[in-house]
């Protein structure tokens, strides 16, 4: 998405030769792959993972840190290889969406007309206010080290990225809509 507000308003006459169905269709196979073969190493080494007598997750869900806390084993090369694949899988992207919003600010600023400089941020602050929101809470989630570790901080972040972020966006979305905007006001000021 942040390629797509990239091409559409830092270079909007070849935004159709630059989003075609194949570089779409690219985009998106690229991170269905990276995401699928980014699990398979940790979930490889907590597999070789022995348990001792407690088996109750204190979790929403069977997450990795979780697991770690439950293991007998020796697990500083599977915290390692979660803080590199975090590099990988959460850092990495981030650090390129920043950058191209960085572009797409610079690119905002030059626009002469106050209207369509508003209506160039509104466009992409809410997919740029969702995107850090989930990677800042993903990655205090994985990227913290072992020892500042604790079941109700992991309980919060997970809560953040799996159940409220998801909840945001479209509420976030539909705020851009100028029916939806009609819509609160006749319920904040009643009706017009």
């Amino acid at each position: 998405m942040a390629y797509d507000r990239y091409v559409a308003i830092c270079h909007p006459l070849h935004y159709a030769l630059m989003m075609n169905k194949k570089i779409c269709t690219s985009l998106i196979a690229a991170s269905w792959v990276a995401g699928a073969l980014s699990v398979f190493p940790p979930d490889f080494l907590i597999s070789q993972l022995s348990f001792c007598d407690l088996n109750v997750i204190n979790h929403f869900f069977c997450d990795v840190n979780a697991l770690i806390k439950l293991s007998c084993s020796e697990v500083y090369s599977l915290e390692i290889l979660i803080l590199i694949d975090g590099i990988f899988v959460a850092v990495l992207p981030f650090m390129l969406i920043l950058i191209s919003y960085t572009c797409i600010i610079k690119t905002i600023l030059k626009i002469r007309s106050t209207e369509s400089r508003s209506k160039a941020f509104s466009t992409c602050s809410s997919h740029l206010v969702v995107v850090i929101i989930f990677y800042v809470t993903l990655s205090c989630m994985y990227m913290r080290p072992p020892s500042l570790y604790s079941p109700g901080l992991d309980k919060l972040f997970s809560f953040l990225y799996t159940v409220l972020i998801p909840m945001l966006n479209p509420i976030i979305y539909s705020l851009r809509n100028q029916e939806v905007k009609n819509a609160l006001r006749k319920v904040r000021y009643g009706k017009q």
